[in-house]
């Protein structure tokens, strides 16, 4: 889930025993991931899909992150085609072949925080979804990359443009870069200080230390950079129409490298 916008000189970190204890609540949300991913397929609602996640999260003694959130009033967010995030599952909404579908989950274990999200298609897509989603999680894992001690904060902005960058090299076509949502701090609450940029220059903002935790979300279209807010003052969507892909994890910086919390099972990053 995607807020905040403000600046600390160093981006907040945690001991290697909280890390462990976001991790936990991390490897749950992979899993509530997972089992989304498994259930969507043509005829399945997204209030289903919003059933399973939370399923999973409750079973595992762990609190859905979203639900109540600012009024939010589901487990996931369920963002199919030209919707980015904040997505309300809804009886009505039925998945159909070819939907892309974006599902950032949240939970809370021991009071620690994990957010996380990833875009599928239902069946097979068209070559041009396919791409962009691939474009988004290669920007995120540029972003991942820079997830190292003494960084600033807009390097890590700065390597998902040039993620993005490369993607529309290899794809050989552009790609929006979804203006004004970002990655995010997190911990003990689910967005903290500082807000992170999807692109920009780097060398700016606060200092990355071992231990400093965010979760690094791009957003990508097939179009516009320009969104709206629906009726609903949560779904967001793009301005004209076109398919987009948001890719999440939860990323620690330690000694040995960045740390993904939000890892799925058999998944190595």
């Amino acid at each position: 889930m995607v807020f905040g916008r403000k600046n600390k000189k160093v981006v907040p970190f945690r001991t290697a025993g909280e890390l462990d204890a976001m991790a936990a609540a991390g490897a749950i949300v992979g899993r509530a991931l997972v089992a989304v991913r498994a259930a969507a397929a043509p005829g399945v609602s997204t209030f289903e899909l919003d059933r399973v996640a939370e399923q999973v999260i409750r079973d595992a003694g762990a609190v859905p992150s979203f639900k109540g959130y600012h009024g939010f009033p589901a487990s996931i967010c369920a963002s199919v085609n030209d919707r980015v995030v904040h997505g309300i599952p809804t009886e009505s909404e039925i998945l159909a072949p070819g939907d892309l579908v974006s599902i950032d989950c949240g939970a809370i274990l021991d009071g620690w925080h994990g957010d996380s999200a990833w875009t599928f298609g239902v069946g097979e897509v068209s070559e041009a979804d396919r791409m962009l989603s691939e474009a988004t999680e290669k920007s995120m894992v540029a972003g991942i990359a820079a997830m190292v001690p003494d960084n600033r904060l807009t390097d890590i902005s700065h390597a998902i443009e040039l993620g993005t960058r490369a993607a529309e090299a290899e794809h050989d076509r552009p790609y929006g870069i979804v203006d004004g949502y970002g990655g995010h701090g997190i911990g003990r609450e689910m967005h903290l200080d500082p807000f992170l940029p999807n692109e920009g220059q780097p060398g700016r903002g606060p200092r990355l230390v071992v231990g400093s935790v965010l979760a690094i979300e791009p957003m990508l279209t097939l179009g516009t950079s320009d969104t709206k807010v629906l009726d609903d003052d949560w779904t967001v969507v793009t301005t004209d129409g076109s398919r987009a892909a948001h890719w999440e994890h939860t990323v620690a910086v330690t000694e040995d490298g960045p740390r993904i919390l939000t890892l799925r099972p058999s998944d190595s990053g």
